[in-house]
């Protein structure tokens, strides 16, 4: 401790670093109910890439742990402290450092809440797309290294799409940049795609290059209700048979929307068991008939209604609404969350299934979903307190990984591996596969200092 403080102090000023554990314990963990952590040894707050590097180059040299941390808004444990580690938060490096009008580009720290720079793009008739639903909270530097998505990613792609460059602390303590800003451009392997949704284990970044698109065209809303999950499902796979290409298509069970309910009393649950919401934003007359194509969509596959909102504050609402269930279903109790992704012609099966595993072991697995993509997030709700519902909970959390591989898919379609899919990620890929990540994480990162115990199991 006094050699890993005294070196610290050295390279960042006595009011950016912190050891109480008062101060630090905001610090320890992000928002994954279940994964283990602990206090860590001290939090830095560095506002440049310089105090990044010379703080990872110091624990380098001692063999001390570093952790980087955005928002904390994360659901797999990726941003918890182990022991004796550093927590590098980001939170003070938050500036937009430009926005490029005619390359269509923008330079961001990572700390950048990604609502933010949304909002800067507008400014200037730009888009930055990728919208998870924790845009209001999270940052860019958060959302690159899960390789975050959202409800647009089924027409418009995840975080991964719109990197372009960045700049990057390696395990060694070099500042290093990796990526372009032209719009092409395959000198090399892409290193700074690598970087993105690898969780901290090989650098940290310190600045991004991302596109930007132009502004949007006004979208259509949708809203269909369904008796349950199966059926919710066979309308998605209506929907992508039409070859309608919607902007978003999102699901929501009823204890999803009773819970909302319940908390924000917006009359969500009182027309049906299952609730999916599309938007189209195709320009023009091709939106109107995009929209119409999915509301038929959606009546084909059995829907107990179905319409096209002409309210757009209404709109607005539903789909505020969707970005509210996680907090409201945690007001419940702790919500152990899944973020499968498999394939959209296996997602009917894959609900009923979740539906049985939630039945056999006798928990409620909540579900909402970027339904479009595949992309489900099943959530176990555990009453507080109740040790044996806990026990069921994540037995249950386990055999939906399972499901997702079985089925041909992915253990996280966003959220990332962090400690919760480790075993999972094991399943998903060979052992070749697996050491060909270890020996690009030990190149890396030679000290095996960046975000250990993370994403990968130990070698056996």
């Amino acid at each position: 401790m006094t050699a890993l403080m005294s070196g610290l102090h050295e390279v960042l000023p006595a009011n950016r670093v912190f050891t109480d554990p008062d101060a630090v314990a905001g610090y320890a963990h992000d928002e994954a109910a279940g994964a283990p952590y602990t206090l860590p040894a001290a939090v830095v707050r560095p506002t440049s890439t310089a105090e990044v590097a010379a703080v990872v180059a110091h624990c380098a040299a001692e063999g001390i742990p570093v952790v980087a941390r955005g928002a904390g808004t994360g659901l797999s444990g990726g941003a918890n402290a182990v022991a004796g580690s550093v927590v590098v938060s980001f939170e003070a490096m938050d500036r937009i450092v430009a926005i490029d009008r005619a390359e269509r580009l923008a330079r961001v720290q990572p700390g950048v809440v990604n609502d933010d720079l949304r909002a800067a793009c507008a400014e200037h008739g730009l888009w930055y797309p990728p919208d998870p639903a924790s845009s209001p909270w999270s940052t860019i530097g958060g959302n690159v290294s899960t390789n975050a998505g959202g409800p647009c990613c089924v027409k418009y792609g995840v975080t991964r799409d719109y990197v372009l460059g960045m700049e990057v602390v390696t395990g060694r303590g070099e500042v290093v940049r990796l990526g372009r800003r032209t719009a092409k451009g395959v000198a090399g392997y892409d290193l700074a795609g690598l970087m993105v949704g690898a969780e901290g284990t090989l650098g940290l970044i310190t600045e991004v290059t991302v596109r930007l698109r132009g502004a949007r065209a006004a979208e259509r809303t949708v809203v269909g209700c369904f008796d349950d999950l199966p059926s919710a499902g066979r309308a998605v796979a209506e929907v992508v048979a039409s070859g309608a290409q919607p902007s978003a298509l999102e699901l929501i069970d009823r204890f999803c929307l009773r819970a909302v309910d319940d908390w924000k009393r917006m009359g969500l649950s009182a027309d049906g068991n299952v609730l999916l919401l599309a938007r189209c934003d195709a320009p023009g007359v091709a939106g109107d008939d995009e929209a119409e194509t999915v509301r038929a969509a959606f009546d084909a596959a059995g829907a107990t209604w179905s319409e096209r909102s002409t309210d757009q504050a209404e709109a607005d609402a539903l789909f505020a609404a969707r970005r509210l269930v996680y907090p409201a279903l945690a007001r419940l109790g702790a919500v152990l969350t899944e973020d499968i992704c498999v394939p959209r012609t296996a997602v009917t099966d894959v609900l009923a299934r979740i539906e049985q595993i939630a039945g056999e072991h006798d928990v409620r697995i909540a579900c909402i979903a970027h339904a479009g993509d595949g992309n489900l997030h099943p959530m176990v709700v555990v009453p507080p307190g109740d040790d044996e519902a806990g026990a069921r909970g994540r037995a249950a959390f386990e055999r939906v990984v399972d499901l997702a591989v079985d089925a041909g898919g992915t253990v996280t379609g966003e959220h990332g591996v962090g400690l919760l899919k480790m075993r999972g990620l094991a399943r998903e890929l060979s052992p070749a596969v697996l050491a060909m990540h270890r020996a690009i994480k030990n190149a890396l990162d030679p000290a095996g200092i960046l975000n250990p115990g993370k994403v990968f199991p130990a070698a056996g």
